[in-house]
């Protein structure tokens, strides 16, 4: 077999880390053709795929591709067999292989990329051969899965939980948060993303393993990692970016089933958290007409509508509206809900207890102006913010499928899931 070329790229289809050993193919068709294979279902991807003379050879590692293209007449499984020798040594040498550890490890990667074949023949793929000349020990990633599982191996125990807890009623309780970050100027979303966590309170007896199942929708497109060691329905996929897990979750079955494994800490931790940028459609919209009369007085008439589901509700909705530094003497009439006037934040506060969904409210607003102003006082134009809470629903589409508990004593425990969406940075500028 001979190889021109050599790449590791992430599930995204960008390019980490690659090797060029004959420089007889552009190395742009391999991002071109791997962002193509990666966009396909598991069932339809092939390990090696010939176009316009080109013969693409691909395995798919974790959240990696590693890819080998040539133009030459070569036997496929033994390109395949490269492939899978080079994810062994990488193990080897610095234990997970994600994109976190590729990152971390350029230079000697690059020392075995040269070590491990020549002119795009492979030389050495003998782990134990090739650590007599590449002596640099890897960067390891701190509590990755190796660690974890050596350590569980040998001692019994993991370092975030000890052993001998008891207790006399075992429950676990699950929340997956979501917050909203949101701008909108001009009637059009100029900004939007989904910040997700999922939060666990465990009070369990013993060493149990827990296994979480996440709903089949979810794909994560970018690089994971440990921390710690430091719904509305939706047609397409529910994309995750910047993932972090707990350093107690083990990553291997999450890429077959979207199982999460663990054995969890006592008390609250956060198992995950998550980012999704994608378009949202704004859950309470504003509009909001303000009629302002110099030296007189200001008029405000606000319309807010709710835009998920009719079986949800938002609690404690508060509406900010700017107005101006002088204003003075309100005067409010509303719908629903009560208005305050904040003139240390000069703004007014619109407060609705309960908004269910698919509703809208009115409520008005007059202000007096003072009828001699500074001629240097300049009015910055601030946008309308609304803080919101919703129990029971998730925007992204996030689901858990179930929530098992797994101890040798074989007790029952309860577990509770909640989901709740709220609102973070959600503005609306008029």
């Amino acid at each position: 077999m001979s190889a021109s070329a050599v790449f590791i790229l992430d599930l995204k289809g960008r390019l980490l880390i690659s090797r060029d050993y004959r420089g007889d193919i552009p190395t742009s068709v391999a991002t071109k053709f791997a962002s193509r294979v990666l966009q396909q279902e598991e069932t339809e991807l092939r390990p090696v795929v010939n176009e316009e003379g080109i013969s693409y050879i691909s395995v798919k590692h974790a959240n990696l591709l590693f890819l080998a293209i040539t133009d030459r007449d070569v036997n496929g499984t033994m390109t395949l067999l490269f492939l899978y020798k080079l994810i062994e040594v990488l193990k080897q040498y610095f234990g997970e292989v994600c994109e976190e550890s590729i990152r971390d490890n350029f230079v000697i990667i690059y020392e075995l990329f040269d070590e491990m074949m020549d002119f795009g023949y492979p030389q050495t793929t003998d782990p134990k051969i090739l650590s007599n000349y590449i002596l640099q020990e890897g960067h390891k990633l701190e509590g990755s899965q190796e660690t974890t599982a050596i350590l569980k191996t040998v001692t019994g125990a993991v370092n975030w939980r000890p052993e001998g807890i008891r207790y006399s009623k075992n429950e676990v309780f699950l929340d997956v948060v979501e917050s909203v970050n949101l701008l909108v100027s001009s009637g059009q979303v100029l900004r939007s993303e989904i910040l997700g966590a999922i939060k666990m309170r465990c009070q369990l007896s013993g060493m149990p393993e827990l296994r979480l199942g996440l709903n089949d929708k979810v794909q994560i497109n970018s690089a994971r990692h440990y921390a710690g060691s430091g719904s509305s329905a939706v047609r397409k996929s529910v994309e995750m970016e910047d993932v972090n897990f707990h350093q107690c979750v083990r990553l291997a079955r999450f890429d077959t089933n979207h199982s999460i494994s663990f054995v969890p800490p006592d008390g609250e931790f956060e198992l995950m958290t998550y980012r999704l940028n994608t378009r949202v459609k704004p859950l309470i919209w504003i509009e909001a007409i303000i009629d302002k009369h110099e030296h007189s007085r200001v008029e405000l008439l606000i319309k807010a509508r709710s835009q998920f589901r009719l079986q949800s509700t938002a609690n404690n909705v508060k509406i900010m509206i700017p107005v101006p530094v002088d204003a003075h003497s309100p005067r409010f009439r509303s719908s629903i809900g009560s208005c305050a006037h904040e003139p240390e934040n000069s703004q007014m506060v619109w407060t609705i207890k309960m908004f269910p969904g698919g509703k809208e409210y009115l409520t008005r607003a007059h202000f007096d102006l003072p009828s001699i102003s500074s001629e240097d006082t300049t009015e910055v134009k601030r946008p309308i913010s609304v803080k919101f809470e919703i129990p029971y629903f998730t925007v992204s589409g996030v689901q858990v499928r179930y929530l098992k508990v797994i101890e040798k004593s074989g007790y029952q425990a309860m577990p509770w899931v909640r989901y709740i969406t709220n609102s973070g940075d959600y503005q609306i500028r008029t």
